[in-house]
């Protein structure tokens, strides 16, 4: 199990994160999809995971609603998988939510990520329902959990 530095980093880390996107996940994304999804969004938290100084895993949230902060995307270096990396930036991002007074937290993911679905049960949340994505012609499962404050 390593143990990963997790810092919450700025806007002027945003290209790290797109960097560390594009090592993890398809179809490459330049760094205007992250600006643009963020426009507009109130309580943006990134965080960066770190393994001796190399970043290694990114969180990426939102708020959703006054009440809900929203986890859009997570992800590990392949190299670092199956490590506990991606439970410590979900559980750092669980703590700064309560934190910040959230009473829950939500995410969706699509049936076919696998890891994802697994780290979602894991760390106790539950499937509050499903969406269609018009984008990939998919559902996506929609998780939930409460936060204890």
């Amino acid at each position: 199990m390593a143990n990963a530095k997790i810092d919450i980093v700025g806007p002027s880390e945003l290209q790290l994160v797109a960097d560390l996107y594009n090592q993890i996940l398809k179809p490459r994304r330049e760094l205007s999809f992250f600006e643009r999804r963020f426009t507009g969004r109130h309580n943006i938290l990134m965080l960066v995971a770190s393994i001796d100084n190399r970043p290694v895993g990114f969180y990426l949230g939102f708020e959703l609603k006054p009440t809900v902060f929203f986890t859009w995307l997570v992800g590990v270096v392949p190299d670092f998988h199956r490590q506990g990396i991606a439970s410590q930036l979900v559980e750092a991002a669980q703590a700064w939510a309560r934190d910040n007074e959230y009473s829950s937290i939500r995410l969706e993911c699509h049936n076919q990520h696998r890891a994802l679905l697994h780290l979602a049960i894991t760390h106790t949340y539950d499937i509050v329902g499903i969406r269609w994505d018009p984008e990939r012609g998919d559902n996506l499962v929609i998780f939930e959990k409460l936060l204890d404050h």
